[in-house]
């Protein structure tokens, strides 16, 4: 991604990226909507009760796997092969080293964890095995976000998108096998998505040594080497964290949500559900930008980072035309797909929730597209300040907002965060992108002094 036009790099690059992210949404809007039809809505309300501290724990998981990749494009784009195979070497190992032990803790803290985010006592049992499923399977999804990101390291984001497609087909087929034929409730959709995310995990990793033979290592490079892990985790952990707070602002704001009965706690759940498929252009926009920018940032050429956030404008707001017309059009036949038709004062409730975030989609698409890229040039620690801002201005609205407006105010919560987000980073990246383009003066006026 260091050469040809930012545009069409971007987005072809892109494309693979949100067939990707669609189809782990639709793990989710699947296990979903299976509860709702087949279990009722209190399952519904059980496994939406969870949905804020599973993505807090989950987008750590994921943020470190997305970290883990950027020194890997770097040594990638500056074709230093014999440090990025170390790299990959080490990301490996502490991926699994991490991911054991997140699992063992957050599993012993499934109950407190559900008490203190106010879960009603009529959906306990089914919130708590639910979550405890899911933490259990946490090596899976973690590996799986760490393999498909060093793929896409090295430019493919088509493969693990095709092994996603495999592995959703089988949660598709193990949700129906579960719920339906073995009648195991909210645990078999818990069961079926670990298992399918397992199984892409698995996939990746046989490919990724097939296919490329600059990551085949020799006995040195299988060392594990402690400066090439602090640079991981120096990178890795910020961008995890960055996930992590944002979602404690969510767990602010899906607590205080639950406070105002099972109605909203259903609304949200099943708006929220679609909003994250939506958003999944979004966010792919920023991924791509994670590469691009760490690429050519190990080239040594932070004009194309430049270029290549202008053209991502561009897609985004393109796309986020086309979005607000589909949700202020349909967002109550979307919402219908989670509940019967009788249900008329969720189904408000949903549409208000997805009619009042999708105005300010144009500001979360700035937030991805600047974020991503300060974290593809190495500086997570302000993308890890930008989740702090989100987690404030969540936090606020559920303390201060919720208890005054209700549920009004709960559809203000995203909106309100990702403003806040957005006054830190545009700074940030205008910071980011001066001091880059110092950082090349410098080395070029050392190699001409060289000479």
């Amino acid at each position: 991604m260091t050469v040809g036009k930012p545009l069409y790099l971007i987005l072809n690059f892109t494309i693979p990226l949100v067939l990707g992210n669609l189809l782990q949404q639709t793990y989710s809007l699947i296990d979903t909507a299976i509860v709702g039809r087949y279990l009722g809505i209190n399952a519904l309300a059980a496994v939406g009760a969870s949905a804020a501290v599973t993505f807090l724990i989950l987008g750590f998981c994921g943020g470190c796997g997305a970290g883990f990749g950027i020194p890997i494009a770097q040594k990638f784009g500056a074709r230093d092969m014999v440090t990025m195979r170390r790299l990959v070497s080490v990301s490996l190992k502490l991926s699994v080293v991490m991911s054991v032990v997140i699992a063992f803790v957050t599993s012993l803290l499934c109950a407190p964890i559900l008490r203190w985010m106010s879960t009603p006592e009529s959906i306990m049992d089914d919130a708590y095995i639910y979550l405890l499923i899911t933490f259990i399977g946490i090596p899976c999804t973690f590996l799986y976000n760490q393999l498909s990101s060093i793929i896409r390291a090295l430019g493919d984001s088509k493969t693990p998108f095709l092994f996603l497609l495999l592995s959703t087909v089988m949660n598709i087929l193990l949700d129906l096998l579960c719920i339906i034929v073995f009648g195991w409730g909210v645990a078999g959709a818990a069961v079926a998505t670990v298992v399918s995310q397992g199984f892409s995990a698995l996939l990746c990793y046989r490919y990724m040594y097939r296919k490329y033979p600059i990551l085949r290592t020799e006995p040195e490079d299988r060392r594990f080497r402690p400066e090439l892990a602090h640079e991981l985790l120096a990178i890795g952990v910020p961008m995890g964290l960055q996930f992590s707070i944002t979602s404690i602002g969510t767990i602010m704001l899906q607590s205080s949500n639950n406070a105002l009965g099972t109605a909203c706690m259903v609304a949200f759940t099943a708006g929220t559900r679609i909003k994250m498929v939506f958003l999944c252009m979004l966010e792919s926009i920023g991924v791509t930008m994670a590469t691009y920018t760490g690429q050519n940032f190990g080239a040594g050429k932070p004009e194309r980072i430049w270029q290549g956030v202008r053209s991502a404008g561009k897609i985004m707001l393109v796309y986020v035309v086309v979005i607000n017309f589909i949700l202020w059009n349909y967002s109550e036949e979307l919402a219908m797909l989670f509940m019967e038709a009788s249900e008329t004062d969720i189904i408000d409730k949903t549409v208000l929730y997805l009619h009042t975030t999708a105005v300010f989609y144009p500001v979360l698409g700035s937030l991805c597209i600047l974020r991503y890229s300060i974290q593809g040039a190495g500086f997570t620690q302000f993308a890890m300040l930008s989740g702090v801002s989100e987690m404030l201005a969540r936090g606020l609205v559920s303390v201060v907002a919720v208890p005054v407006w209700g549920y009004a105010a709960v559809c203000f919560g995203d909106p309100t965060a990702w403003i806040f987000a957005n006054i830190f980073l545009i700074p940030a990246f205008v910071y980011v992108y001066r001091r880059l383009c110092r950082r090349l003066v410098t080395h070029e006026n050392q190699d001409i002094t060289a000479l």
